[in-house]
């Protein structure tokens, strides 16, 4: 771990659990960065909250590589100007709660699980065993999430429908903390997402649960989800190989969702514009995931995307040829031992226009609707055909 002291010069964007900050490093340290503003992330729950003038203690280990986490340090302790410890947002300890997340970490924390002793939903959930065919969305990045969502809420629509409660898993292949996510609060804050279950060493979201079945029981008992979501938190670690990669957890996905009596589908991570040919149309990830990992059957949603043309009038991609090339790639995963049932569904100009108006920004793998139409059709789809499983 590369630790670094910095001094807090301003506050930026806040949202939920997370506080924004831009800070200057120590520049007395040997080997200090080039003197400038840094931009820092902390989450006042774990460390307190943090104030223009204290110094805070960085872990700065991924930024000085040139690696994720959103081009932030991060906030391992605040020590305010006065010398007090910086108190936690309301000044309280949370007294409730056995289940440790981020576990043997400097930064564990303590949290209370939905079905654990103290939870009043332990009752409930003590001998839950059926998901009772919740249809259940999975998706290999965190990026799918409000396209799914979008997909959902347009097929609602148009059916007549109120727009679905929708409950999201979060699993732990990426961000830890549900707080680093600005998707997530930004769809909560818009109504668009019930509610946030962080499981697995995930923590932060409304509520936590142990494993992805957990999880999932807690989003059709507690939460009363119509359907539900399951991805990793922001970020995707991958080594490009064949199996290093964090979203193998989607396979395990289907599982549990099967396992319980859920109703699986599967969204394809699919791209027109990445430049990786093992990421081109349908990603490889995806297919190690579903065809390899899964061993049960689920619904794969493979999309027509030259239905809506206009949506890659400014990505320079021609549809129909992206469209051969998926649906050849998708004939594997209807002859993997899972035998997934294979759903084409037509991509529509008024579902492309729905994706231009989420209430958080499109993007994927740094590229947004404009420049990869595809990857957030495909992701919307499978939202629409979840809406189609409802009773």
């Amino acid at each position: 771990m590369t630790r670094r002291n910095a001094r807090v010069v301003s506050l930026g964007r806040r949202w939920d659990g997370a506080q924004e900050l831009v800070v200057e490093i120590d520049p007395t340290a040997a080997d200090a960065p080039p003197p400038g503003p840094v931009r820092a992330l902390a989450y006042p729950a774990l460390v307190g909250d943090p104030r223009p003038g204290d110094t805070v203690l960085l872990n700065t280990t991924a930024l000085d590589r040139g690696l994720g986490t959103g081009g932030y340090a991060l906030v391992v302790a605040v020590h305010p100007t006065d010398g007090t410890t910086a108190p936690a947002p309301d000044g309280t300890v949370r007294g409730a709660g056995h289940l440790v997340k981020a576990r043997y970490t400097p930064l564990q924390t303590m949290v209370l699980g939905v079905d654990e002793q103290e939870s009043p939903h332990h009752d409930l959930l003590r001998d839950a065993d059926d998901l009772h065919a919740m249809p259940v969305v999975v998706a290999d990045l965190h990026s799918a999430l409000p396209a799914i969502i979008a997909g959902a809420r347009h097929a609602a629509a148009e059916h007549g429908r109120p727009a679905p409660r929708i409950a999201y898993v979060m699993t732990d292949g990426g961000a830890l903390p549900a707080w680093f996510s600005r998707t997530v609060s930004g769809l909560r804050d818009a109504g668009w997402l019930e509610t946030c279950i962080t499981v697995g060493q995930a923590f932060g979201g409304d509520l936590e649960a142990v494993s992805i079945h957990s999880g999932l029981l807690a989003a059709h008992l507690v939460t009363g989800a119509d359907l539900t979501i399951v991805a990793q938190g922001p970020g995707n670690l991958g080594t490009g190989t064949r199996w290093g990669f964090s979203g193998t957890t989607a396979g395990e996905a289907l599982n549990a969702t099967s396992t319980l009596g859920g109703h699986p589908v599967a969204s394809l991570r699919i791209s027109g514009a990445d430049p990786r040919p093992r990421h081109l149309g349908i990603s490889h990830h995806s297919l190690t995931a579903y065809g390899r990992v899964a061993l049960r059957p689920a619904d794969v949603v493979v999309p027509v995307l030259a239905g809506a043309p206009d949506a890659f009038s400014t990505s320079g991609q021609d549809p129909r040829t992206l469209d051969t090339l998926v649906h050849e790639q998708a004939t594997t995963l209807a002859t993997c031992p899972a035998q997934h049932q294979l759903v084409t569904l037509d991509a529509t100009p008024a579902l492309a226009a729905s994706l231009a108006h989420t209430p958080v920004g499109l993007s994927t793998m740094g590229r947004g609707l404009a420049e990869d139409p595809a990857a957030f059709l495909a992701a919307a789809l499978a939202g629409v055909h979840a809406v189609t499983l409802q009773g």
